[in-house]
């Protein structure tokens, strides 16, 4: 067989020093500009890439794409980053809350520039043992990372009002004010139960589930407690529907004990609450859903007014995640 010459090859043809047109390479978006239903946010990509996998795809349900193809969207101006706006369709009150605890969490964590965070305190148990956490420390983000639990509940309910009451819908299926009201008083009469485990509850002992009930206990023994409320809970612009979320820093077990009197914080670990705590690293970037049909009857009359039993119905979807700082 003839030997083929280097110089003929057709990969070799192509110069190795091939000018590139930069211009054509995609700029990397260091800010986003986003409006969320009239409130504006400008949010670095560092922020943006820690959010919950749950809130960014309510955030960005079509994707989001975090850099420009410079040729194709620029005018070459300076500020462009700051002129593009991501029109967003969420609750601006909402983001404002998960960007807070996030924030402060980081700090706490990671410390500021005026004081040392938590980190800095467990530094040493980085040259433990492997066999106190597993094989190796990379395969226990929970040693240097902040951990977040995310709980998150979309909740949509139906009013059935009364037979022979006035809330009626005409011929084309609209309702009528009578009807609009009691939609309202319901959506109401559910905002103001902002437990958080109430609902579960409620079906654990109707259906006699002993998952639901775990499910419970392990949140529970991870950084909820059962009376928690959710920490943010609004009801959607123009629909039955509720939104809820709740932040809780996730229990790992390590323990900062107060100073001592050598000036030291001695740093110790609950082996068995780690155990529980790593349980949870399942749902890093891989959120679990679960939906549950929940019905009551409720009484929308104002004291001394007859009363208006309504049956309301709830379907309640909870999205569980994990994020890690």
């Amino acid at each position: 067989m003839a030997a083929v010459s280097i110089s003929s090859s057709p990969i070799t043809q192509v110069s190795q020093h091939a000018p590139v047109n930069t211009s054509l390479q995609p700029q990397l978006l260091t800010r986003l500009l986003l409006d969320l239903r009239g409130r504006r946010f400008s949010v670095d990509r560092e922020t943006i890439m820690n959010l919950p996998e749950s809130v960014l795809l309510c955030l960005f349900p079509n994707g989001l794409v975090l850099s420009r193809q410079s040729q194709a969207f620029s005018d070459g101006g300076e500020n462009e980053e700051d002129d593009e706006v991501y029109g967003v369709d969420f609750d601006p009150e909402c983001f404002a809350y998960v960007l807070d605890f996030f924030r402060n969490a980081s700090d706490t964590f990671y410390g500021t520039n005026t004081s040392p965070g938590l980190f800095a305190a467990q530094q040493h148990l980085l040259d433990g043992s492997p066999s106190d956490f597993g094989p190796s420390v990379s395969q226990n983000p929970l040693l240097t990372k902040q951990a977040i639990i995310v709980l998150r509940e979309e909740l949509e309910y139906f009013a059935i009002p009364p037979k022979g009451g006035r809330a009626l819908t005409d011929e084309h299926g609209t309702a009528n004010q009578a009807l609009l009201d009691i939609k309202h008083k319901c959506g109401q009469n559910v905002m103001d139960k902002r437990n958080i485990f109430t609902a579960l509850q409620r079906n654990v002992h109707k259906e006699n589930n002993i998952a639901e009930q775990h499910l419970i206990d392990m949140l529970c023994m991870s950084g909820f407690n059962r009376d928690d409320e959710w920490g943010f809970r609004a009801m959607e612009p123009s629909r039955c529907c509720i939104s809820s979320i709740a932040l809780v820093l996730l229990k790992t077990g390590i323990v900062h004990h107060p100073l001592g009197q050598n000036g030291e914080r001695p740093v110790t670990i609950d082996y068995n609450q780690m155990a529980t705590a790593q349980k949870l690293l399942l749902f890093w970037r891989k959120p679990a859903r679960k939906c549950w049909w929940d019905g009551l009857e409720v009484d929308l009359a104002a004291p001394g007014e007859p009363s208006i039993p309504v049956k309301l119905w709830a379907r309640r979807v909870w999205t569980l995640e994990l994020s890690l700082l």
